[in-house]
C-alpha cells in the first residue's frame, strides 16, 4: 500500500504491545469516537476505547498476520494479538470498515475523537470531563 493508492494520504504504522503484529493504515479516517460500551471497556481494560473508522481496504497487516486472534466471524470481529492480547481493530459494518484502536497507532493520526458514544453504559467510576458531545448509544441517540 502506498500513499498514492490512498488519495495521497500519509501511511501510519500501528502495532500491538509485544510488536508481534504490525499494520499500516492510511491517515484517511472518516470518523473517530470514544466508545464507552461494556464490550469496548472489557476488550481494552480501560474506561473507553478511542477508535478511528476507515474502510477495510485501507488497513494492511505487514507482520504477524498469523499471530492475530480473531473473536467473531469473517465479517464482524475483533482482532487481537494472540501473544500479548492487544486489541488492534474491530471489523464492522458487514466487514467493509475497521475501527482501529487509536492506542495501537505508532504515528499520530490527523483525526481526533469528536464524540463519546454509549455513555449510557459507561463505567460508573469514570467521569467524562471534556466538552465533546455525548450520546447514550450510537451517534444520534440522545
Amino acid at each position: 500500500m502506498t500513499a498514492s493508492e490512498n488519495s495521497n494520504a500519509r501511511i501510519l504504522a500501528g502495532e500491538c504491545y509485544c510488536r508481534a503484529v504490525r499494520f499500516e493504515v492510511a491517515d484517511a479516517f472518516s470518523y473517530a469516537m470514544n466508545c464507552h460500551c461494556s464490550n469496548c471497556r472489557r476488550t481494552t481494560g480501560s474506561a473507553f476505547k478511542p477508535f478511528a473508522g476507515i474502510t477495510q481496504d485501507k488497513l494492511r497487516i505487514v507482520q504477524g498476520e498469523d499471530k492475530r486472534l480473531i473473536y467473531g466471524d469473517d465479517t464482524t470481529h475483533d482482532a487481537h494479538c494472540a501473544r500479548c492480547g492487544s486489541l488492534l481493530y474491530s471489523q464492522v459494518r458487514e466487514g467493509k470498515w475497521v475501527h482501529v484502536a487509536m492506542g495501537t497507532l505508532v504515528d499520530a493520526p490527523s483525526i481526533r475523537p469528536s464524540v463519546h458514544i454509549f455513555v449510557g453504559s459507561k463505567a460508573a467510576w469514570h467521569e467524562i470531563t471534556d466538552d465533546l458531545p455525548q450520546y447514550r448509544g450510537h451517534v444520534g441517540d440522545g
